[in-house]
């Protein structure tokens, strides 16, 4: 009996991709990517969350086409009918704000918006990339986090939807990987910061810079000592990239080990906007319960592998992020 090839395309160059999510922060920015490679992208995207400001200079580009649609709903032909070599799911919303807001659109999203996208990757015989996200540890009791580690996640919490929504995601990648022999990447992204970012999406870096740029006090929440590791996003794309291209099946962090407190950057933001303002705690409000005191990547993975691993440094990406956010009008 002839054995039947798992990877149909794995010969093939990956020329062309369809990218859901590519008017988002990180979308954007990995379309770019994929753009300045001499590639051709298909960008999908409902712009609820996304941004058409992200994607305007790419108006003429005969390599970039947008298409409105949200991913939850049945492909209309325009999706359908394209030829794609690679298709990246990065369609969700993300952001403390939004899991207060969207949570439903963030469960329906990360279910049936995910599957929609894997049906297609199968029909295309194309390769399936999934940007999962450092969430799916949860409260992490594992530090810094390896991808052997299981989590500590609420599935009721104000949090869950996101958390949740993103686990079953790399469930139903790894099920189609299984049952459908379908080729497939995930990266899982840790914080991200950087130029695009929406100012009032209630991240904490884009929080504290727009706070800084108006000379308002930086809020805390509780002593401030909890810690992330932030990664700019040239760094993070970069990496999203390794992955995408890379061997690997099965999920890999892509983030910068470099941890710092939530003072640290609060004091870094003041200090690089010559701002007056003042940084104050306050209590943790209730939506931001389950909030991690700590969360950091091992990314052995990703750097013995593909050689990958961040240069920038929080004080140059904080740099250029408040440059590009003093251009904005939106900061108010």
């Amino acid at each position: 009996m002839a054995t039947r090839r798992l990877h149909p395309r794995r010969h093939r160059a990956l020329t062309h991709h369809l990218v859901a999510g590519g008017g988002g922060f990180v979308g954007s920015h990995l379309v770019d990517l994929l753009l300045a490679r001499g590639d051709t992208v298909t960008i999908v995207d409902n712009f609820v969350t996304g941004r058409r400001s992200n994607i305007a200079h790419l108006a003429g580009d005969k390599r970039a086409k947008v298409i409105e649609h949200d991913v939850t709903k049945p492909f209309p032909k325009s999706v359908s009918t394209g030829r794609y070599d690679t298709v990246l799911d990065l369609a969700s919303p993300a952001s403390p704000d939004d899991f207060k807001t969207m949570p439903l659109e963030i469960l329906a999203v990360g279910s049936t918006g995910t599957r929609n996208l894997l049906d297609l990757a199968v029909a295309q015989q194309a390769r399936f990339f999934l940007a999962s996200t450092s969430e799916v540890y949860g409260d992490p009791l594992v530090h810094p986090q390896p991808e052997t580690y299981w989590g500590n996640v609420s599935s009721t919490g104000p949090r869950s939807c996101y958390d949740e929504a993103k686990r079953f995601s790399e469930a139903l990648t790894m099920a189609y990987h299984r049952t459908r022999r379908l080729d497939v990447r995930i990266a899982r992204i840790f914080n991200t910061y950087g130029e695009r970012m929406r100012p009032r999406d209630g991240r904490v870096v884009n929080t504290f810079v727009r706070q800084a740029l108006r000379n308002e006090p930086l809020t805390l929440h509780g002593d401030g000592l909890q810690t992330r590791s932030f990664c700019h996003v040239t760094d993070e794309i970069a990496g999203l990239a390794a992955v995408l291209d890379g061997h690997l099946i099965q999920p890999i962090n892509v983030g910068n080990p470099n941890e710092f407190t939530m003072l640290e950057l609060a004091r870094l933001v003041v200090e690089l906007t010559n701002s007056s303002s003042p940084i104050v705690t306050v209590e943790m409000p209730a939506e931001r319960d389950g909030d991690p005191m700590q969360r950091c990547p091992d990314i052995a993975l990703v750097r013995d592998n593909y050689g990958w691993e961040p240069t920038v440094s929080l004080r140059d990406g904080l740099t250029r992020m408040i440059d590009w956010f003093r251009t904005r009008e939106d900061l108010t």
